[in-house]
Protein backbone atom coordinates (compact mmCIF):
# COMPACT_ATOMS: atom_id res chain seq x y z
CA UNK A 1 0.00 0.00 0.00
CA UNK A 2 3.23 2.18 0.63
CA UNK A 3 4.11 1.60 -2.78
CA UNK A 4 0.58 2.75 -4.41
CA UNK A 5 0.41 5.33 -2.34
CA UNK A 6 3.93 6.91 -3.71
CA UNK A 7 2.39 6.27 -7.37
CA UNK A 8 -0.51 8.05 -6.83
CA UNK A 9 1.28 11.13 -5.32
CA UNK A 10 3.53 11.56 -8.48
CA UNK A 11 0.90 10.87 -10.58
CA UNK A 12 -1.30 13.90 -9.25
CA UNK A 13 2.44 16.04 -9.31
CA UNK A 14 2.31 15.15 -13.60
CA UNK A 15 -1.35 16.39 -13.52
CA UNK A 16 -0.94 19.59 -11.77
CA UNK A 17 2.41 20.44 -13.64
CA UNK A 18 0.85 19.93 -16.88
CA UNK A 19 -2.05 21.93 -16.35
CA UNK A 20 0.03 24.89 -15.41
CA UNK A 21 1.79 24.16 -18.78
CA UNK A 22 -1.52 24.47 -20.34
CA UNK A 23 -2.98 27.77 -18.52
CA UNK A 24 0.37 29.18 -19.47
CA UNK A 25 0.53 28.38 -23.19
CA UNK A 26 -2.90 29.79 -23.05
CA UNK A 27 -2.22 33.60 -21.97
CA UNK A 28 -1.26 35.73 -24.61
CA UNK A 29 2.09 37.24 -24.24
CA UNK A 30 3.26 35.15 -21.75
CA UNK A 31 0.62 35.70 -19.10
CA UNK A 32 0.33 38.77 -16.60
CA UNK A 33 1.82 41.44 -19.03
CA UNK A 34 -1.31 41.47 -20.70
CA UNK A 35 -3.57 42.80 -17.60
CA UNK A 36 -0.60 44.92 -16.00
CA UNK A 37 -0.07 47.01 -18.99
CA UNK A 38 -3.58 46.49 -21.30
CA UNK A 39 -6.24 46.80 -18.83
CA UNK A 40 -7.12 50.08 -17.40
CA UNK A 41 -8.31 50.99 -13.54
CA UNK A 42 -11.91 51.15 -14.40
CA UNK A 43 -11.41 47.30 -16.07
CA UNK A 44 -9.48 46.42 -13.34
CA UNK A 45 -12.92 47.55 -10.91
CA UNK A 46 -15.32 45.82 -13.11
CA UNK A 47 -13.21 42.77 -12.94
CA UNK A 48 -13.03 42.74 -9.28
CA UNK A 49 -16.80 43.10 -9.07
CA UNK A 50 -17.70 40.78 -11.58
CA UNK A 51 -15.53 38.06 -9.28
CA UNK A 52 -17.58 38.63 -6.16
CA UNK A 53 -21.17 38.14 -7.51
CA UNK A 54 -22.40 35.05 -7.78
CA UNK A 55 -22.39 33.28 -10.99
CA UNK A 56 -20.23 36.44 -12.67
CA UNK A 57 -16.96 34.78 -14.22
CA UNK A 58 -13.93 34.70 -12.63
CA UNK A 59 -10.86 37.44 -13.02
CA UNK A 60 -8.92 36.33 -16.54
CA UNK A 61 -11.53 34.37 -17.51
CA UNK A 62 -13.11 35.17 -21.19
CA UNK A 63 -15.88 37.09 -19.53
CA UNK A 64 -13.01 39.67 -17.60
CA UNK A 65 -13.51 41.93 -20.87
CA UNK A 66 -9.28 41.71 -20.66
CA UNK A 67 -9.74 40.23 -24.58
CA UNK A 68 -11.79 38.94 -27.01
CA UNK A 69 -11.95 35.39 -27.71
CA UNK A 70 -9.60 36.10 -30.86
CA UNK A 71 -7.21 37.16 -28.57
CA UNK A 72 -7.54 40.70 -29.56
CA UNK A 73 -7.78 43.58 -26.86
CA UNK A 74 -11.16 45.08 -26.22
CA UNK A 75 -11.81 48.78 -26.34
CA UNK A 76 -12.35 48.48 -22.59
CA UNK A 77 -8.84 47.16 -22.68
CA UNK A 78 -6.72 49.23 -24.96
CA UNK A 79 -8.56 52.68 -24.35
CA UNK A 80 -6.27 54.51 -21.14
CA UNK A 81 -8.13 55.49 -18.32
CA UNK A 82 -10.24 58.72 -18.75
CA UNK A 83 -9.20 62.03 -16.25
CA UNK A 84 -11.11 62.81 -13.54
CA UNK A 85 -13.35 65.32 -14.82
CA UNK A 86 -13.37 69.44 -13.40
CA UNK A 87 -16.22 70.78 -11.88
CA UNK A 88 -18.73 71.59 -14.21
CA UNK A 89 -18.44 75.78 -13.95
CA UNK A 90 -14.66 75.51 -14.56
CA UNK A 91 -14.49 72.61 -17.12
CA UNK A 92 -13.27 72.84 -20.77
CA UNK A 93 -15.99 73.02 -23.81
CA UNK A 94 -15.67 70.49 -26.04
CA UNK A 95 -13.11 71.52 -28.83
CA UNK A 96 -10.99 72.91 -26.06
CA UNK A 97 -12.91 75.95 -25.84
CA UNK A 98 -13.58 77.72 -22.71
CA UNK A 99 -16.46 77.50 -20.25
CA UNK A 100 -19.17 79.92 -19.87
CA UNK A 101 -18.18 81.95 -17.05
CA UNK A 102 -20.11 80.98 -13.60
CA UNK A 103 -21.93 83.42 -11.68
CA UNK A 104 -19.30 83.16 -8.79
CA UNK A 105 -16.13 83.36 -11.08
CA UNK A 106 -17.20 87.20 -11.79
CA UNK A 107 -17.25 90.45 -9.75
CA UNK A 108 -19.64 93.24 -11.30
CA UNK A 109 -19.11 96.66 -10.86
CA UNK A 110 -21.68 99.90 -12.55
CA UNK A 111 -21.23 103.43 -13.24
CA UNK A 112 -22.94 105.88 -15.26
CA UNK A 113 -21.98 105.97 -18.89
CA UNK A 114 -20.40 109.16 -20.40
CA UNK A 115 -22.55 108.95 -23.59
CA UNK A 116 -26.15 109.25 -22.44
CA UNK A 117 -29.70 110.57 -23.86
CA UNK A 118 -30.57 114.57 -22.51
CA UNK A 119 -32.14 114.65 -19.65
CA UNK A 120 -32.01 114.44 -15.74
CA UNK A 121 -32.18 110.36 -14.81
CA UNK A 122 -29.31 107.82 -15.13
CA UNK A 123 -29.85 107.75 -18.98
CA UNK A 124 -27.34 105.04 -19.77
CA UNK A 125 -24.99 102.78 -17.42
CA UNK A 126 -21.82 100.25 -18.20
CA UNK A 127 -21.94 97.55 -16.41
CA UNK A 128 -18.19 95.90 -16.37
CA UNK A 129 -17.57 91.99 -15.50
CA UNK A 130 -14.17 91.37 -14.38
CA UNK A 131 -12.91 87.65 -14.17
CA UNK A 132 -11.94 86.79 -10.48
CA UNK A 133 -11.34 82.93 -11.25
CA UNK A 134 -8.22 81.39 -11.63
CA UNK A 135 -9.38 80.23 -15.39
CA UNK A 136 -10.41 81.89 -18.64
CA UNK A 137 -14.08 81.90 -19.21
CA UNK A 138 -16.62 82.97 -21.95
CA UNK A 139 -19.24 85.74 -21.76
CA UNK A 140 -22.34 85.90 -24.26
CA UNK A 141 -25.35 86.97 -25.47
CA UNK A 142 -27.84 90.33 -24.49
CA UNK A 143 -28.15 90.28 -20.31
CA UNK A 144 -31.30 90.71 -18.57
CA UNK A 145 -32.00 93.69 -16.14
CA UNK A 146 -34.20 94.16 -13.45
CA UNK A 147 -34.49 96.76 -11.01
CA UNK A 148 -34.21 96.21 -7.15
CA UNK A 149 -36.99 97.57 -5.61
CA UNK A 150 -35.43 99.33 -2.23
CA UNK A 151 -32.13 97.89 -3.41
CA UNK A 152 -33.42 93.99 -2.50
CA UNK A 153 -33.57 91.47 -5.18
CA UNK A 154 -36.15 89.85 -3.67
CA UNK A 155 -38.26 92.66 -4.64
CA UNK A 156 -37.51 93.15 -8.33
CA UNK A 157 -39.02 95.13 -11.13
CA UNK A 158 -37.86 93.23 -14.54
CA UNK A 159 -37.33 95.46 -17.08
CA UNK A 160 -38.54 95.29 -21.04
CA UNK A 161 -35.24 94.55 -22.66
CA UNK A 162 -34.41 95.69 -26.23
CA UNK A 163 -31.16 94.22 -27.28
CA UNK A 164 -29.17 95.90 -29.74
CA UNK A 165 -25.86 94.64 -31.74
CA UNK A 166 -25.09 91.25 -32.31
CA UNK A 167 -24.02 88.80 -29.88
CA UNK A 168 -20.52 87.00 -29.49
CA UNK A 169 -18.50 84.69 -27.17
CA UNK A 170 -16.39 86.94 -25.27
CA UNK A 171 -13.32 84.89 -23.76
CA UNK A 172 -12.23 87.00 -20.18
CA UNK A 173 -9.01 85.76 -19.14
CA UNK A 174 -8.18 86.22 -15.06
CA UNK A 175 -8.83 89.86 -13.47
CA UNK A 176 -9.92 90.59 -17.40
CA UNK A 177 -12.78 92.53 -18.17
CA UNK A 178 -15.93 92.59 -20.09
CA UNK A 179 -19.09 95.23 -20.55
CA UNK A 180 -22.48 95.95 -21.38
CA UNK A 181 -24.52 99.01 -21.80
CA UNK A 182 -27.46 100.16 -20.56
CA UNK A 183 -29.52 102.53 -22.08
CA UNK A 184 -32.50 103.37 -19.79
CA UNK A 185 -35.66 106.00 -21.41
CA UNK A 186 -34.57 109.38 -19.72
CA UNK A 187 -36.47 111.51 -16.90
CA UNK A 188 -37.16 114.60 -18.20
CA UNK A 189 -37.11 118.12 -16.43
CA UNK A 190 -36.28 118.70 -12.76
CA UNK A 191 -36.83 118.02 -9.02
CA UNK A 192 -39.13 114.47 -9.32
CA UNK A 193 -38.85 114.78 -12.91
CA UNK A 194 -41.04 113.64 -15.78
CA UNK A 195 -41.53 110.85 -17.77
CA UNK A 196 -42.30 112.39 -21.67
CA UNK A 197 -44.83 108.79 -22.09
CA UNK A 198 -46.95 110.16 -19.26
CA UNK A 199 -45.78 107.86 -16.67
CA UNK A 200 -44.24 108.40 -13.20
CA UNK A 201 -40.02 108.09 -13.07
CA UNK A 202 -38.85 105.17 -11.48
CA UNK A 203 -36.07 105.39 -8.83
CA UNK A 204 -33.79 102.33 -8.32
CA UNK A 205 -31.26 102.21 -6.05
CA UNK A 206 -29.68 98.90 -7.51
CA UNK A 207 -30.79 96.84 -10.76
CA UNK A 208 -29.88 93.19 -11.05
CA UNK A 209 -27.96 92.31 -14.40
CA UNK A 210 -28.11 89.28 -15.50
CA UNK A 211 -25.85 86.93 -18.73
CA UNK A 212 -26.87 84.00 -20.15
CA UNK A 213 -25.19 80.60 -18.32
CA UNK A 214 -23.53 83.59 -16.01
CA UNK A 215 -25.68 84.36 -13.01
CA UNK A 216 -27.36 87.04 -11.67
CA UNK A 217 -25.41 90.19 -10.33
CA UNK A 218 -27.02 92.88 -8.29
CA UNK A 219 -25.37 96.38 -8.85
CA UNK A 220 -24.93 99.78 -7.58
CA UNK A 221 -24.13 103.08 -9.70
CA UNK A 222 -20.86 104.26 -8.57
CA UNK A 223 -22.46 107.75 -8.30
CA UNK A 224 -26.27 108.22 -7.35
CA UNK A 225 -29.31 105.90 -8.15
CA UNK A 226 -30.83 104.37 -11.31
CA UNK A 227 -33.31 106.51 -12.36
CA UNK A 228 -35.37 105.57 -15.75
CA UNK A 229 -39.00 105.91 -17.05
CA UNK A 230 -41.46 103.39 -18.77
CA UNK A 231 -39.41 100.36 -17.36
CA UNK A 232 -37.55 99.84 -20.70
CA UNK A 233 -33.79 99.49 -21.43
CA UNK A 234 -31.42 99.10 -24.78
CA UNK A 235 -29.34 96.75 -24.18
CA UNK A 236 -25.83 95.92 -25.99
CA UNK A 237 -24.76 92.13 -26.29
CA UNK A 238 -21.21 91.62 -24.18
CA UNK A 239 -18.22 93.08 -25.42
CA UNK A 240 -14.76 93.13 -25.20
CA UNK A 241 -14.43 96.44 -25.99
CA UNK A 242 -15.66 99.32 -22.74
CA UNK A 243 -18.51 101.39 -24.48
CA UNK A 244 -18.70 105.12 -23.97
Amino acid sequence: MRYVNGMRGSVMVVVVASAALGVAGCQPGGGGADVAEGVTPSAAVSSAADSSTPGAPKSGSAGSGSSTASGAPTPSASRPAPAASAPASAAPAPGGSAATCSAGSLKATSRQAAVRPSGTGTGAAVVEFTNVSGRTCVLQGHPTVAGAGNGSPEMNVPLTVKPTGAAASVKVAPSGTAWVKLTFVQVQGEGDGYCESGSAPVVYPTMVVGLPGSGAHQVALDDGQFAECDDTVTVTAVSAVRPS
